[in-house]
């Protein structure tokens, strides 16, 4: 633990902070909100890290996940998620960052009574900036997505700040050295990724794609239960515009979703080219026609990807939990999910445990 425990403060959290109620659950870690005890009483989110549980896998990433947001943290960027400090006692490690209470990106969306593409615009004008930050430093995230895009804030004048979380994933580039690990969530990942060749930043650029592309419609580009097909699509860059829900959206707008979703990462556009598009720097009236059918299908998608997300989440926990015998069922049931049998495990959940014998 020598590199790792060298970025940790040696100072028991509960000095300074009230912990309070739990916010999440991983393999390794919990997080739970934490309030100062001094001071402005400011509450933070603190990832809550088991040093035993850590394998020397497990303490390189942390190492490198903390060295990266401790460069980001130095910007102080509006839409990246603020790292305070890191810290440990005899058996655990600290996290302290910035609390995010506005929830994820998509499900504030789906809230909306009423969203025009002034909103998409809005949304993508600061992940895009996040990422451009990020890009700057040399530094890719490898993991957009919406569970990773969070709100600041669900009241006040921070409410409609999207900020980046989660840089798990997040790496650092080498000069003259492409990145080579397969990593990210399928639906959002690059074609070269899944290729499985040298990589660099562009795999991001073609997340935000993905990204942009459901925030004007309200379903993803290349979807498939099959994630073998769903990588196929992705390779071949299987996508179109589907009429009717894309009849109202902007030719500029899928001019830039086309520069962004291209197979071959060097002729993708860059984020300051992004920024710089003229979709994005447009002033246009604050009121804009809704789009048709977008709050439908993002429900029906925000529904099904957290849905597969808890299973597959319940099925590893399970694993961990109750060993060999539920390992092999956890793995049973993600192979299902993956397959396609997304309906029937819905069925088989849903349906009431067999009646006890009598005896």
């Amino acid at each position: 633990m020598g590199l790792l425990s060298a970025f940790f403060r040696r100072d028991p959290l509960l000095t300074h902070y009230k912990i309070g109620r739990r916010l999440g659950k991983g393999t390794f870690a919990t997080v739970k909100e934490a309030t100062e005890k001094t001071g402005d009483k400011k509450k933070w989110a603190v990832k809550i890290i088991d040093k035993r549980v850590l394998a020397p896998e497990d303490e390189q990433a942390l190492t490198k996940e903390v060295e990266i947001m401790k460069q980001l943290a130095e910007l102080q960027h509006p839409n990246i998620v603020f790292l305070k400090e890191v810290c440990q006692s005899e058996g655990t490690f600290y996290i302290v960052q910035e609390l995010c209470a506005g929830g994820e990106l998509f499900d504030r969306i789906v809230e909306k009574e009423k969203y025009n593409e002034k909103d998409a615009r809005v949304a993508m004008k600061q992940i895009v900036s996040a990422v451009d930050a990020c890009h700057d430093l040399r530094i890719v995230h490898r993991d957009l997505k919406p569970e990773n895009l969070l709100y600041q804030a669900k009241t006040g004048e921070h409410r409609d700040v999207i900020k980046l979380a989660d840089f798990g994933l997040a790496n650092m580039l080498k000069a003259d050295e492409a990145l080579a690990t397969a990593c990210g969530t399928p639906g959002y990942v690059a074609p070269e990724v899944i290729a499985q060749v040298g990589y660099d930043k562009e795999v991001d650029i073609w997340s935000l794609g993905v990204i942009m592309y459901i925030l004007l419609c309200g379903f993803p580009p290349f979807y498939s239960e099959n994630n073998p097909q769903l990588f196929r699509m992705i390779q071949r860059c299987q996508y179109t515009f589907t009429r009717p829900y894309w009849d109202q959206v902007s030719d500029e707008a899928k001019d830039l979703i086309r520069s962004m979703l291209v197979v071959d990462p060097k002729k993708r556009a860059t984020c300051k080219q992004i920024l710089e598009d003229p979709w994005m720097t447009v002033d246009e009236p604050q009121k804009k026609p809704e789009l048709e059918g977008f709050q439908k299908n993002m429900k029906i998608y925000n529904a099904k990807r957290k849905f597969k997300a808890g299973v597959m989440a319940l099925a590893a926990i399970s694993a961990m939990q109750r060993g060999a015998a539920a390992t092999k069922a956890a793995n049973k049931l993600k192979e299902r999910v993956s397959k396609g049998d997304v309906e029937e495990v819905v069925q088989d959940a849903a349906a009431p445990a067999p009646a006890a014998a009598e005896g």
